[in-house]
């Protein structure tokens, strides 16, 4: 019997990700899964001072904007960084023309959660710089904090690469650096609308402790309950997660072993790719 080919991220269109399905099935109203995503995220933010973060990273930021809005206090540039040629054209037009007014639902949420947002979303918007490239173009070091939502595990199926996703992740702020992240949980291999199916690695909790406790410190992970107002994707739910980077810190001891959890073709929340390529 022959074995089924793992998917990596190479292996996927990343610049045909279809941002109109994809919107239309997860961004164009607010869902409940937003609201508790943009509660825990707002409380981070809100912790920081008005300008007191010189830069952060949105990490394959995709079409999704509120994870950019919710930034747009603390941050006085925000680096989304995107490899999809679709969601950099998409993240391009909103900062030209000004958001769809389908965000402002979940800038006003924002707004109410960190009342030092400014009063428009295209204001929250300003310090935004779309930036194409893939994790393979971040310099260590470079960011106060960091953010990912969705994307590491929505963009292969290959948990070492995962892993390698999250490494570059964590480095990408400098020592005492925040890190803020949102997982689909134990989503599958997956299908936005009638299109084909994009590469998934399937992660829980213990996943995420196995691959951040090594490279964190105050590593907290939390959970939303599966949203059943989305499509059907596979998933249990989400998984939120903040962390720092260590300020002294020794490399991880070996590699991660992957969870037992097996992929199966499906579909889930997630953005494109993002890493040598990659989601949102």
């Amino acid at each position: 019997m022959g074995t089924t080919r793992v998917r990596r991220n190479r292996d996927a269109d990343w610049d045909a990700w279809p941002v109109t399905d994809y919107l239309a099935e997860n961004y164009r109203r607010l869902h409940p899964c937003d609201i508790g995503v943009i509660h825990h995220h707002a409380a981070v933010y809100r912790r920081c001072a008005p300008g007191g973060l010189a830069r952060t990273l949105e990490l394959g930021a995709g079409p999704n904007l509120y994870p950019l809005m919710l930034a747009g206090a603390a941050s006085r540039r925000i680096d989304a960084l995107e490899p999809s040629a679709a969601n950099l054209r998409y993240l391009r037009r909103q900062l030209d023309r000004g958001p769809d007014d389908s965000w402002e639902p979940f800038y006003a949420l924002c707004r109410s959660l960190d009342p030092g947002l400014p009063e428009s979303s295209a204001e929250a918007l300003r310090p935004v710089r779309v930036v194409p490239g893939t994790v393979d173009d971040l310099v260590p070091g470079t960011y106060d904090l960091a953010s990912m939502n969705f994307v590491a595990e929505s963009v292969t199926e290959d948990f070492g690469e995962f892993t390698l996703f999250c490494d570059a992740f964590v480095r990408a702020v400098r020592p005492g650096g925040r890190l803020l992240a949102a997982f689909m949980e134990r989503m599958p291999s997956y299908r936005i609308g009638a299109g084909p199916v994009w590469p998934a690695c399937p992660v829980d909790e213990p996943a995420l402790r196995a691959v951040f406790a090594p490279r964190t410190t105050g590593l907290r992970i939390s959970r939303v309950a599966k949203d059943l107002t989305l499509p059907e994707y596979g998933d249990t739910g989400i998984l939120l997660l903040t962390a720092e980077r260590p300020l002294t810190e020794e490399p991880p001891a070996g590699p991660v072993a992957a969870p037992t959890t097996t992929t199966a073709p499906g579909g889930s929340r997630v953005t494109t790719a993002v890493a040598p390529p990659r989601r949102t």
